[in-house]
């Protein structure tokens, strides 16, 4: 068995809707620039809100990224590159393992894996993938954005249909911005029921 590279390393960026994940993906991504290191970004077919092949964050910020479905293509394209940045990771067709194991095996050929994506789903309960590589990962950064009702720190995205909470039986993955989605603190979250 072949020890893991001492510097591989997985960072994850995680929050509810509209607490920077992608912006501070954005400024990792940067600073790996500055550094001159070689580099690859994916983002998720699913995600098509600003464009197939870029991400971008609500503020306008965006940076060209590969479309890929799975952890499985992420693997295949990260040749020759020292930093793999995934954005929206929750919407990756993979299992939650797999994505895990893909993420890890990156960490161990060396490379520093950028990961952001939403730690929770509308009903605020975790995405799985989400929280799992949360436990294995040498850095986690929780971002909060601001409750549109009051003000507070919001870590939940609420999701709303005709401006209700969307019912608990309604699929757990819809991409969309303002119009599906507000930020909302524990206190004016409204359950899906």
């Amino acid at each position: 068995m072949t020890r893991p590279s001492s510097s591989g390393r997985v960072e994850i960026i995680c929050g509810c809707m509209y607490s920077g994940k992608t912006e501070e993906l954005i400024r990792r991504i940067r600073q790996v620039r500055i550094a001159r290191q070689q580099f690859r970004i994916f983002t998720p077919h699913l995600d098509t809100r600003y464009g197939e092949d870029q991400i971008a964050s609500h503020t306008g910020a965006r940076l060209e990224a590969q479309p890929v479905s799975s952890i499985a293509e992420v693997l295949a394209r990260s040749e020759d590159a020292q930093v793999i940045a995934i954005d929206e990771l929750h919407f990756l067709n993979d299992t939650p393992q797999s994505i895990v194991d893909g993420c890890q095996t990156l960490a161990d050929r060396g490379l520093r894996v950028l990961i952001a994506g939403l730690d929770q789903n509308y009903r605020a309960e975790p995405f799985e993938a989400v929280s799992r590589l949360m436990a294995v990962a040498e850095q986690v950064d929780k971002l909060y954005a601001i409750c549109v009702r009051c003000g507070a720190y919001a870590t939940r995205s609420q999701r709303l249909i005709d401006g209700k909470p969307a019912p608990h039986d309604a699929p757990t993955l819809v991409v969309g911005g303002l119009d599906l989605y507000e930020a909302r603190c524990r206190a004016c979250y409204e359950p899906a029921l």
